[in-house]
């Protein structure tokens, strides 16, 4: 068995290469899942995510989740860990740092169904929330939408919006600092939200015809980033249809208010990725994309990342 940390999984990825892979995984049968929480009451979880691809790779990911982290400045707030395994053995085969495995497939996540449902002419990207996952995203989105020349950043805090802009003008990226939000998203052609707001942030009446909505950063029932008139409005597409259904609250909250049925949750990357399901039918259609996660995303990254180092594992 091998332990494979994260400047490994850097060295052999490319979003290119991931995105492929991950759009492949959902042309197979369904990965089965499965998800186990522990926690103190106080916020502080140890969460399981197991995933079998039968026949091919087993995979559980570890991860803690230590909010009360952040205000230290040492740690992270979340913490993880993969372990891999035959799908015909049983043999444990490598121990991932997961810390980049998660922003890895989370970003390719929504990379992939913006290459699925945004139109292939977007120039505007509005990034709302300036944490560590942003960077990735707007990657990710660039990956499958290079004609994405204009990125615009909303934070609650400037100074963090700041930061990331600076940090994507290192990556040659023309990015800039919106200070009003409703403008921005009236703007954008693509939208990527990763906050974790209890409260919508993005306001359904102010999306143009053609907008690609891409929901990241909730995932409980109370959580959510976008209101009621942008699920009524768009297309709406989840990653995993049980994930989403499982307590995200950009799903549930507009299916409980009567805003959407279930039936309007028209396909996820399995049905998009076998063409069981058409995505956007026009030019003018506003797509709404939530990125739910889940631990196949996880072993559909951990393979690419097992193929990719191949011999050096074996």
């Amino acid at each position: 068995m091998h332990f494979v940390d994260d400047s490994e999984v850097n060295r052999v990825l490319t979003f290119p290469i991931l995105i492929e892979a991950i759009e492949a995984a959902h042309r197979r049968p369904k990965i089965a899942v499965h998800d186990g929480y522990l926690g103190d009451g106080k916020g502080q979880q140890l969460v399981t995510r197991s995933a079998v691809d039968a026949g091919r790779f087993m995979m559980t990911k570890l991860y803690t989740s230590f909010p009360g982290n952040l205000a230290h400045g040492i740690l992270p707030a979340v913490q993880a860990v993969c372990v891999l395994f035959d799908g015909n053995s049983g043999r444990p085969l490598a121990v991932m740092d997961a810390s980049e495995i998660t922003h890895w497939k989370t970003a390719a996540d929504s990379a992939l169904g913006a290459k699925q449902l945004a139109r292939p002419d977007v120039e505007t990207l509005l990034v709302v929330g300036a944490g560590e996952m942003a960077r990735w995203l707007v990657r990710g989105h660039r990956t499958v939408r290079p004609s994405l020349r204009r990125v615009l950043i909303w934070n609650r805090t400037a100074e963090r919006a700041e930061v990331l802009a600076t940090q994507l003008a290192g990556d040659g990226v023309a990015a800039e600092v919106a200070t009003d939000l409703d403008a921005a998203t009236r703007e954008a052609d693509v939208i990527t939200t990763c906050t974790r707001s209890r409260e919508p942030l993005v306001k359904g009446a102010n999306l143009k015809p053609g907008t690609h909505l891409d929901l990241v950063g909730g995932f409980t029932p109370e959580t959510r980033e976008a209101d009621d008139e942008a699920a009524r409005r768009a297309r709406v597409f989840v990653d995993r249809r049980e994930s989403a259904f499982d307590g995200v609250g950009d799903i549930l909250q507009p299916i409980e208010s009567g805003a959407i049925r279930e039936r309007d949750v028209l396909g996820d990357h399995y049905d998009l990725a076998s063409g069981k399901v058409a995505g956007r039918l026009s030019p003018d259609d506003i797509t709404f994309f939530k990125n739910a996660g889940g631990g196949h995303l996880d072993l559909m990254t951990c393979e690419t990342v097992f193929a990719r180092l191949g011999k050096e594992l074996r």
